[in-house]
């Protein structure tokens, strides 16, 4: 079985149509088991109920950033070692220092490319 049909993902943005073509493009990958959240504290909690390998994060949210969800996730001992990939129209070097030093995985800037996000995941989780 390929890695594309067992990935579990989980998308985090505040705006619908950024949802919409994240997953838009994980569908035209291949990979099947995606849920969405609208943002940080849901993202949270749909990750507790419903473990995942990678959550991809748009970085600039109300309430809680895509770092302030990173954070969460690495200070969980169930969710530290999920994979984390950040989205963002600011891809300015203080916020990439900030995601790596809580072990963001890798980031992509907005806007992207189907094979962009690809090249992204696949850095991260391996070839789908």
């Amino acid at each position: 079985m390929a890695l594309r049909d067992q990935l579990r993902v989980l998308v985090v943005d505040d705006m619908s149509t950024s949802r919409g073509l994240i997953t838009q493009a994980l569908d035209g990958m291949g990979v099947s088991h995606v849920s969405t959240a609208a943002d940080g504290p849901s993202a949270l909690e749909s990750v507790a109920r419903s473990p995942v390998h990678l959550v991809i994060s748009d970085f600039n949210m109300p309430g809680m950033d895509g770092l302030q969800l990173l954070q969460s996730l690495r200070q969980g001992a169930k969710t530290a070692g999920v994979g984390f990939l950040l989205i963002t129209g600011r891809a300015d070097k203080e916020i990439i220092e900030r995601g790596r030093s809580l072990r963001m995985n890798n980031y992509i800037a907005k806007p992207f490319q189907p094979a962009d996000l690809k090249t992204a995941i696949e850095a991260i989780v391996g070839r789908l």
